[in-house]
């Protein structure tokens, strides 16, 4: 029998705080039942289908979608905040040395910590609004280069220095690869960043904005996000949907392989959502993109999809579970070239943004997020037993 010994009347939350309301909003939604999500007032898979990265970046942080004098002036403020100071830079070998099995998104929390240091970044409650926005848009426009710069350190390879005159995902593959992407290939891989940019309250969105609370600076908020990104449950998926395209191999394999998963109590990796109890949007918009490009491989996919759908539909009735985001990204990301190892790196290459509006947003409020736990444990005091 637990015991309230606070001057706060407790409230029991569900497993995980599902449906619990802890904040008030103004950056966007996600409506599961619908099937729709938003940043502000603006559908995200139209965002993403009919503007630029810099656009919905700056509809995020400024709270409008900009003209075409503000997008080159927004275009080019975040372009020259692509390159890193010295002292990040010198500290990249060895910090991509020490993350080599683990890989750049963990090297990611070093290097974003060093970010905020080499910049004296300050805590976001003793700097105006203004400062703080300069803040994140220094830390988004690193984000990439930190990243990609740890991933070719990591293969042995020199770093590529970022380019001004790129829009920010094919400067992002330019990075990565050492060569000036197809335009097909970069606007690919711009509409997946677009799409991932934010999605409600989820696990790394409320890590950031619980550490806003506190006052702490910006990248202290991004950190924090990042290590709850790379959890498995989290951003952790895509490569690992791809695997089971792999394992899966032939079409004549679906039925056997995926009856067998379910049958035993296993997730079947791209499919199904905590939120949505209906086919993610995100998921119909990079299927979409996957075709566009054709081959065995999207057919294959499309195949997959099909089948575990109808089986998931037979054995679990009721459950309404469809592919996520993770299934077609990593086909989309394949097709465009990304290394595996840089799925989830590239998820936090454009959730850094909504993160970064998050902390913003929560910076305005200076109430500290604080919740309590019921102590279940034995009944103290107990006498602390002689020492023998």
């Amino acid at each position: 029998m637990s015991i309230n010994r606070t001057a706060t009347p407790l409230i029991d939350a569900p497993r995980g705080l599902a449906g619990v309301v802890v904040a008030e909003t103004e950056i966007g939604d996600v409506r599961g039942r619908q099937g729709f999500y938003h940043y502000r007032q603006y559908s995200a898979v139209e965002l993403a289908q009919t503007r630029g990265f810099e656009d919905v970046w700056h509809l995020l942080v400024h709270g409008a979608l900009p003209d075409a004098e503000r997008r080159a002036a927004f275009t080019a403020e975040t372009a020259v905040l692509r390159r890193l100071p010295e002292e990040v830079r010198a500290a990249l070998p060895a910090i991509a040395a020490a993350s080599r099995v683990s890989g750049p998104l963990s090297g990611l929390r070093t290097a974003l910590s060093l970010l905020g240091a080499a910049q004296g970044m300050r805590p976001v409650y003793d700097i105006d609004a203004d400062r703080r926005r300069a803040d994140t848009l220094a830390a988004c426009a690193a984000v990439p280069t930190l990243l990609t710069a740890l991933y070719r350190l990591g293969q042995g390879l020199d770093p590529v220095e970022p380019r001004e005159d790129l829009a920010h995902a094919a400067n992002y593959l330019y990075m990565l690869t050492g060569e000036e992407p197809e335009p097909q290939r970069a606007r690919a891989v711009e509409q997946y960043l677009i799409s991932t940019i934010d999605h409600g309250f989820n696990p790394s969105t409320f890590t950031a904005r619980v550490i806003a609370s506190t006052g702490a600076d910006v990248v202290a908020c991004l950190t924090g996000a990042v290590g709850a990104l790379s959890g498995p449950l989290h951003g952790g998926a895509p490569s690992r949907a791809l695997e089971t395209l792999d394992a899966i191999g032939t079409p004549d394999r679906i039925d056997s392989w995926v009856r067998e998963r379910v049958l035993d109590g296993d997730r079947i990796m791209g499919f199904g959502h905590a939120v949505y109890r209906t086919e993610d949007p995100r998921s119909r918009m990079l299927r979409e993109i996957a075709q566009s490009f054709g081959g065995p491989r999207v057919d294959f996919a499309v195949e997959v999809e099909r089948g575990v759908e109808a089986i998931l539909a037979e054995l679990k009735p009721g459950r309404a579970l469809h592919t996520n985001v993770e299934f077609y990204a990593g086909v989309v990301m394949e097709l465009c070239g990304l290394p595996r190892e840089m799925f989830t790196p590239t998820f936090a290459a454009a959730r850094v943004v909504g993160w970064s509006a998050n902390i913003l947003e929560q910076a305005a409020d200076s109430k500290i997020i604080r919740p309590v736990a019921r102590y279940v444990g034995p009944e103290p005091p107990v006498a602390v037993p002689a020492q023998p």
